[in-house]
């Protein structure tokens, strides 16, 4: 049996969900862009702020207190991503840092006449740092087109990308415009067959979804707490034989081993306190042995509930013409998207729209929101689209408030 979500004990923790604009009720569907946070995680902050605020590597009582602050949020984040190896994790200012980073140092093991392959879908955080370090090494770069009738990866045309020059492909797992989950096992499968590395963009999933990086078959994966309930972090996954080899890009006194040789300064333990945190939040949605087991059933719970509520707007999206959905819209594809959506008006501009919704409280964001490629292959730029995302702490009364206003907006 699915685990019920508690929706009204959920929000409950969030103190962010009480505002009000204008005299009524905030409803935050921003989600795509950054979450909300439970109390659990600004306890966290604060209380690493006011008890452990101290550098790591000392021979005091702080210093000591925050190294095993890192090691068992590196531990919990191992859970929430299915690491066998916590050393694999690596804490960072976010993830788009973290993407160069990591692509300036594969550069260095690239030649002229090498390739890589982003998609046409992605966040432009899993775009541009590749296609620069393409530019410095003298690589080409292949784009992975998308069906524009459902916003899906044209898979058919991967094998005709990659060859033995093949060195790495770059693929999201679920897109942050318009909320399609992307096959990515089959993408890793086909990259293997070349020799090429994978680099997948989780930032999207990781509030929606369970993730397993063993199961996926990633070389690399990279997320972000404050799209899951955590504060404003960055959080790289890699195979630990990997980040050993690779030449990462850091001060002489920083370790020559470990994670520690990716995290180039002082990170904020705070961030990485509130990480851990919105782990725990998580798995404490779910009920299992150890922590990942209940992540799992925590994120069932959370994929039972949104499901719901992507069915509900999709219904009521269907009775209002003057709006295109742009990805799957149909309902029994459900299962291959997230409750994030992409929305254009036959008349209205985007920004228009999520000015007059804002004032309504319904908080909402229009543009490209960094899926620059994908604007532009729909032919939607400048203006860009309506973006209306729902996490599992939004109400069905939420959705359909949303879907009165966009009712309102006429032609």
């Amino acid at each position: 049996m699915t685990p019920q979500l508690d929706v009204d004990a959920c929000r409950r923790q969030f103190p962010g969900l009480a505002r009000q604009v204008n005299g009524r009720p905030a409803a935050f569907l921003d989600g795509p862009g950054g979450s909300q946070v439970p109390r659990s995680v600004i306890d966290a902050v604060a209380d690493c702020l006011a008890h452990r605020n101290a550098n790591e590597g000392g021979a005091f009582a702080t210093s000591r207190e925050v190294g095993e602050l890192v090691d068992a949020a590196r531990g919990a984040v191992a859970d929430l991503l299915g690491a066998a190896d916590p050393a694999g994790v690596v804490f960072g200012s976010n993830m788009t840092t973290l993407t160069f980073a990591l692509s300036r140092a594969l550069a260095k093991t690239w030649r002229p006449g090498d390739e890589v392959v982003v998609t046409r879908l992605d966040h432009d955080a899993n775009v541009t740092p590749w296609v620069r370090a393409a530019e410095d090494a003298g690589a080409a770069v292949q784009f992975l087109d998308v069906d524009p009738a459902d916003c899906t990866l044209r898979l058919d045309l991967l094998p005709d990308l990659l060859n033995d020059r093949t060195k790495l492909v770059a693929v999201g797992l679920a897109s942050n415009a318009v909320g399609t989950v992307n096959p990515v096992r089959e993408v890793v499968a086909a990259a293997r067959r070349v020799g090429a590395l994978v680099f997948v963009d989780a930032v999207h999933a990781v509030p929606h979804r369970p993730v397993d990086v063993a199961a996926l078959g990633a070389d690399f994966l990279a997320s972000s707490p404050y799209k899951f309930f955590g504060p404003h972090a960055g959080v790289l996954w890699g195979r630990r034989d990997l980040l050993e080899r690779l030449p990462a890009y850091k001060v002489r006194p920083a370790p020559d081993s470990g994670p520690g040789r990716w995290m180039t300064g002082t990170p904020s333990f705070e961030a990485i306190a509130g990480t851990h945190a919105a782990v725990d939040y998580l798995a404490g949605l779910g009920a299992g042995a150890d922590r990942r087991a209940a992540l799992a059933a925590g994120y069932e719970a959370i994929r039972a509930h949104e499901t719901e509520l992507a069915a509900q707007f999709l219904d009521g999206l269907a009775r209002l013409p003057v709006w295109r959905v742009w990805g799957i819209s149909d309902p029994a594809r459900i299962g291959d998207r997230v409750p994030t959506f992409g929305l254009t008006h036959r008349t209205r501009p985007a920004a228009e729209v999520a000015s007059l919704l804002g004032v309504q409280g319904l908080f909402v964001w229009s543009g490209n929101f960094y899926a620059q490629g994908l604007v532009e292959r729909l032919v939607l730029a400048p203006a860009g689209m309506l973006r209306v995302g729902f996490l599992h702490y939004n109400t069905a009364d939420e959705v359909a408030r949303t879907l009165d206003a966009l009712a309102a907006v006429g032609d």
